[in-house]
């Protein structure tokens, strides 16, 4: 016979407290704490998709874990969806960050490429739960939180690279088309090196050499004027 697990219990402990632990933070949280709470939570979500992956982002969990009932969350998240976006939106603002700090504006578009396209499979590689939780369709496509806001921009960054690079008068590509082949491109490298299938196929899980050939195949190759 199986049991349900102690956080799947409407009065089951949060975090060694009971039912009315979590009825007074919950008050705490509403009288005194405004925005506290909200805060509390989005950053619950984040630790616990960073330990655990986005399949394990249900309401009850994150409410747990942020010393709250499961009833909690939806004073400030109508919907799980946007719990969910919240989360998300902390991903592309580290990822964002991450690019900001890593571009150099000073160089030519062709190392300002590889920059961006090191960042962003580095980042996908340690920040696995993350990084599939910001690409799932279903909260891009809502637009909850203004989450295609906040991911967009990214991608404008390196549609202006490749723009320097394969300008459309030139190639007769749009230089968004052209960078959403690269940026998919890319997305399968994380995704299928993630998965250990690129190893498989190559021998190596050097993810150098696959990088120049995606950056070669879509910008041209690299010269000595880039």
């Amino acid at each position: 016979m199986s049991y349900p697990a102690p956080q799947d219990h409407p009065d089951a402990p949060v975090d060694g407290h009971g039912a009315d632990a979590r009825a007074a933070a919950d008050a705490h949280a509403t009288a005194g704490d405004r925005g506290g709470l909200r805060e509390r939570l989005v950053r619950a979500g984040v630790a616990l998709v960073d330990a655990e992956g986005a399949q394990a982002l249900t309401l009850r969990e994150i409410a747990r874990r942020a010393g709250v009932s499961h009833g909690a969350p939806r004073r400030w998240f109508p919907t799980h969806l946007d719990l969910l976006s919240a989360i998300a939106r902390e991903g592309f603002a580290e990822l964002a960050a991450r690019v900001a700090e890593a571009d150099r504006t000073d160089a030519g578009p062709r190392a300002r490429a590889e920059i961006l396209a090191r960042v962003y499979l580095a980042y996908a590689a340690e920040r696995r739960g993350m990084y599939e939780l910001m690409f799932r369709h279903d909260l891009l496509e809502s637009g909850r939180l203004g989450l295609r806001e906040t991911s967009l921009p990214l991608f404008a960054r390196l549609t202006g690279v490749v723009a320097e690079l394969r300008p459309a008068a030139a190639t007769g590509v749009d230089p968004v088309t052209a960078a959403g082949a690269l940026w998919a491109n890319l997305h399968g490298l994380a995704q299928l090196g993630h998965w250990g299938s690129l190893a498989l196929a190559t021998g190596s899980d050097d993810p150098a050499p696959l990088v120049r050939a995606t950056l070669d195949a879509h910008l041209g190759p690299a010269g000595p004027a880039r």
